[in-house]
């Protein structure tokens, strides 16, 4: 298992800077200009404008700025936003609790409740539930959830005023009642993405049990006399995990990239909100540490599924 990690990080390496030279490269090539914020002001003069962009570096080839980025990146330096003005791990720091808090809960429910699902469904196949579980999983995967949100909003927003349409990052809990504010105001976003979610992983649980229930193994678990939950649990269910622990281990990166989408509608302060505006605003320092930490949690997580592939079947050797 060591030897394995080991080279399972020594391709990482090189992956992952490719991917950065490459992001890089696009972003420096792409119209827009980093300073536009300056470059409008009439009060600068153009010497001026020159004199900043030179001393920010804007003025070298792109493959020198990359290169200093980074260098400075592996020195633990992630840089200084040219549109908020502050450094980019401050940003990050201030948008990654509202996305845990959304995106992170919403995931945690979709995983609670889709893997029960599937199982019912997969073992009662054809029945009433089954029908309702799997229609329920067509519709979520399937209606986007810019739609859910905005037809959540009017019509508990604008309709019955329940919920606020707008999530309030400021919004501070220090006593029940905040905290009764920040539960309702989460309400509506948590709902659409654990919508979305669960669909998909519900719909994959399913069908990994419909692969396994028929196999020889479990009619030999049956024929040696043990009880039908300890067949579904211990084997069946543990063969069908496999495929699911992938889907659930590649979406956790997704949960700090954030909605985008939902984040957007409901004007949650989150990482993938940021990851727009830094890329409308060609905040290069900001986009690049995102989609790097994005890419890191992609090839980490790679790594933990196939871990959990070892656990989860004692066939699966690493050597």
């Amino acid at each position: 298992m060591t030897q394995y990690l080991i080279r399972r990080m020594l391709i990482a390496i090189p992956t992952l800077l490719i991917i950065s030279a490459v992001i890089y490269a696009i972003l420096a090539l792409a119209p827009g200009d980093p300073l536009s914020g300056i470059t409008t002001n009439p009060s600068i003069t153009p010497a001026m404008r020159e004199t900043i962009r030179h001393s920010l570096g804007l003025d070298r080839p792109w493959y020198v700025r990359y290169f200093i980025w980074i260098t400075s990146l592996a020195k633990g330096d992630w840089g200084f936003s040219l549109a908020a003005k502050v450094p980019v791990a401050e940003l990050i720091r201030q948008r990654l609790p509202q996305t845990l808090w959304v995106v992170g809960l919403a995931y945690l429910i979709a995983i609670t409740i889709a893997i029960p699902v599937g199982i019912i469904s997969a073992v009662k196949q054809y029945s009433l539930f089954d029908q309702a579980a799997t229609t329920f999983a067509f519709v979520g995967q399937s209606v986007p959830t810019f739609f859910t949100g905005l037809l959540m909003i009017l019509l508990f927003s604008v309709k019955l005023h329940w919920f606020p349409s707008i999530y309030k990052s400021t919004l501070q809990v220090t006593d029940w009642t905040s905290f009764g504010q920040q539960v309702q105001q989460m309400i509506m976003p948590v709902a659409v993405l654990a919508l979305f979610q669960a669909a998909a992983i519900a719909r994959f649980m399913r069908s990994s049990m419909l692969d396994n229930l028929p196999l020889d193994y479990v009619r030999t678990a049956r024929a040696k006399g043990l009880a039908e939950q300890v067949v579904l649990v211990r084997h069946v269910l543990t063969n069908s995990m496999i495929p699911i622990v992938t889907l659930i281990a590649l979406g956790i990166p997704g949960i700090f990239a954030g909605a985008i989408i939902t984040e957007q509608i409901f004007r949650v302060n989150g990482l993938g909100e940021l990851l727009i505006r830094s890329i409308q605003s060609s905040d290069t320092p900001v986009v690049m540490t995102l989609t790097f930490i994005f890419a890191c949690l992609v090839v980490f997580f790679n790594m933990v599924a196939d871990i959990l592939y070892g656990v989860l079947d004692p066939r699966i050797r690493y050597s």
